[in-house]
């Protein structure tokens, strides 16, 4: 995790391929996201309806990283 990553938790709501996804934000916001490295190295699927966190750069606020599946 970079150290200035904000990190924020969402619903997936559209699969655009199996590693690009829409993801709807806490705050209400709905951004693109795709699955860090370990998430594919481990081949975790997630489908739409999914909660996931997500970790956002603060220089794009529009694209974030999916980092953690929740059961």
């Amino acid at each position: 995790m970079a150290k200035d990553a904000i990190k924020m938790s969402g619903k997936i709501t559209k699969m655009h391929t199996s590693r690009d996804y829409d993801v709807l934000l806490e705050n209400g916001l709905t951004i693109k996201a795709s699955i860090s490295g370990k998430m594919s190295l481990h081949n975790i699927k997630m489908i739409p309806g999914d909660l996931v966190d997500v970790e956002l750069s603060p220089y794009d606020m529009s694209r974030g990283r999916i980092v953690f599946r929740h059961k």
